[in-house]
Parts: structure tokens; C-alpha cells; sequence
């Protein structure tokens, strides 16, 4: 999408050829990115992806090395002074004061966006009935549990009510109901027209998002909904249900095709060039040849699937 156009849809971001480079090392090689208002958008990438680096340069916290960023209308990062009262920001790390009590927590926070005293009082009466923080309001942060402190921390990101949202990887340390929970509080924001951009190394919840990058070494290899790049997934995808799952792996190291092989349980879930023909007709004759017995079908593509292709894709065009 040009900048014009994103521009006319509404984008909250916008990059274009955003780099980031820390001596002789690439962290963020060309990115583009659009992204709606009020809608979340995630990275999806391994550790040392780049991530968190787009992330801090879309803030103003780091300088791109080369490329331009707009974000609600700002010039990042000369305007970056002007965006920081228009974003919450919230980290892996819990970085609130541990030896505070959530109260106290929340009116420090409210201080420091100098929210008036009655519409401070007002907003912290309300995070703390969403995010469910009276039964430990008096508590030290120090003191809560991983799912506490994310409600926590979600609710002192918003309490000035930004109109974007930041979270760099903020569900890796809690359990899965918290991080269930965490993300029916994004969706509730998304509704009020909050715009949320999340970094996370989870497919299920970048499968949640309404739109999503795929970072490889500092590269976007894929962009767009999830349901898309499902779809739209280059490879075939078979898999073969067996007791056998180590002589159907012997069996399938002669497939000059096979791109990905992956257990679950008692099956096996391949991925193979599009330009395999009669794929199953080939798995079951070479699982046939070793003796194999086994059910092979086709099956719908994952986002794991996506994210495998992709990064393989990325790494052979190297």
C-alpha cells in the first residue's frame, strides 16, 4: 500500500525501509509496514528477529538508520517527544515499582501523565474494576503473581487512554488462562478504537491478531492476516499418521521435495514443494517401500506452517 493510500485507510503506522543496523549487524533490514487504526497488529519471529528493535524505533526510543516512520500523523523520531503522551508501552519485564502497592503504582503513573486529580481518580476507579486489581490494590507489586502483574501493567500502560498500544513480548511469563484473559482486554481495546501493536513468539496469539509481520534476521518474510497466509501458503501440506513415526521418517528422507517434517504424537506433519505431483500417491509409495503402514492425507495449513515456509524461504535467498 502506497502512503497516500495508506493514509486514506486510516493507517496509525507507517514504515518504509526501516533500518536499524548496530555496527556490522542488521537488525531491522527494510521494513514496510501499514498499519490500521483500531486493529491489532503483530511481529511474529524468534529471539534476535527484530522485534523489539522495530518496536523501540516506531516509539522514537532508538533512531532508524535509514527509512521513514509516521505514527498518528507524527514524524518519528523528530516528533518522537510528541508521541510519548499518545502511547502506553509495555514490556516482557514487569517494570513497575515492586515495593509500591498497585495503588500507589497507578497514582505515580497518573502523576507522570499529569492526569488531573478527578480524572485521575476517575480512570483508576475504572482500571481497577476491569483489570480486576481490587483484590490486591494494597498489596506490593513485588509481592503479586505473573498474571497479576500483567493486569497491572496493561492497566498503568492505559490509564492516560492512548490511542495506540505497545506491548513487546507481555504474556511470556504468565500462565495460559492469564495470557487468555490478557488478550480479551486487548480485544475489548481494539473495540474502542485502540490501535495495538504486539510482539510475541506464540502462534496462537499471533493467530489472534487481525493482521501480522513474520521477522526472519531482521526481515518482514511475510504480512497480512493470519487466515491469508494460511491460505496463501506456497507448500503442500500432508500428514502421515503412523506407530511407526521413525521408519516413516527414514522413509521420507528420500523426498528431494520434503521442506519440513515435524511430529505430533503419532503423526507426522510434512511440508513439501508445490511442484510435487500426486504427493500423496509419492509419500505412500516411498512409506510402502520401507514397510511402513500409515494413513496419509492432506491437511490445512497452520500459521507454524506459514512461519516455517517463510523463514525457509527467507534463508535460501541468502
Amino acid at each position: 500500500m502506497s502512503g497516500a493510500s495508506a493514509a486514506e485507510a486510516g493507517a496509525a503506522i507507517e514504515a518504509h525501509a526501516l533500518t536499524r543496523r548496530f555496527g556490522p549487524v542488521v537488525a531491522v533490514d527494510g521494513a514496510e509496514l501499514s498499519i490500521p487504526r483500531g486493529r491489532i497488529y503483530g511481529f511474529l519471529g524468534p529471539n534476535g528477529s527484530g522485534k523489539s528493535t522495530t518496536i523501540r524505533m516506531l516509539c522514537g526510543l532508538i533512531r532508524p538508520t535509514s527509512g521513514t516512520i509516521r505514527v498518528l500523523g507524527l514524524d518519528i523520531p523528530r516528533q518522537a517527544e510528541s508521541l510519548r503522551t499518545l502511547i502506553g508501552y509495555m514490556t516482557q519485564r514487569f517494570s513497575l515499582w515492586e515495593d509500591l502497592s498497585a495503588r500507589e503504582n497507578l497514582a505515580f503513573m497518573a502523576s507522570i501523565h499529569t492526569l488531573a486529580p478527578d480524572h485521575a481518580a476517575q480512570r483508576i476507579g475504572a482500571a481497577v474494576e476491569e483489570y480486576r486489581l481490587g483484590e490486591f490494590f494494597d498489596r506490593p507489586a513485588g509481592t503479586l503473581s505473573g498474571g497479576q502483574k500483567q493486569r497491572l501493567a496493561l492497566a498503568a500502560a492505559t490509564l492516560h487512554a492512548p490511542p495506540l498500544l505497545m506491548l513487546d513480548e507481555p504474556t511470556s511469563a504468565v500462565d495460559p488462562q492469564s495470557r487468555r484473559d490478557f488478550w480479551e482486554s486487548l480485544f475489548t481495546l481494539a473495540a474502542r478504537g485502540t490501535t495495538i501493536l504486539v510482539s510475541t513468539h506464540y502462534m496462537d496469539e499471533a493467530e489472534r491478531c487481525h493482521a501480522l509481520a513474520i521477522l526472519d534476521r531482521g526481515r518482514i518474510v511475510a504480512n497480512g492476516p493470519p487466515q491469508q497466509l494460511m491460505a496463501q501458503l506456497p507448500l503442500q501440506v500432508i500428514e502421515i499418521e503412523t506407530e511407526d513415526t521413525v521408519g516413516a521418517r527414514a522413509a521420507l528422507r528420500g523426498l528431494d521435495s520434503l521442506r519440513s517434517l515435524a511430529q505430533l504424537g503419532l503423526r507426522l506433519h510434512a511440508l513439501l514443494a508445490p511442484g510435487e505431483a500426486d504427493a500423496i500417491a509419492r509419500v505412500e509409495l516411498l512409506l510402502a517401500e520401507h514397510h511402513v503402514r500409515a494413513s496419509v492425507r492432506r491437511s490445512v495449513a497452520s500459521l507454524e506452517d506459514v512461519f516455517v515456509g517463510a523463514t525457509l524461504a527467507s534463508g535460501a535467498g541468502r
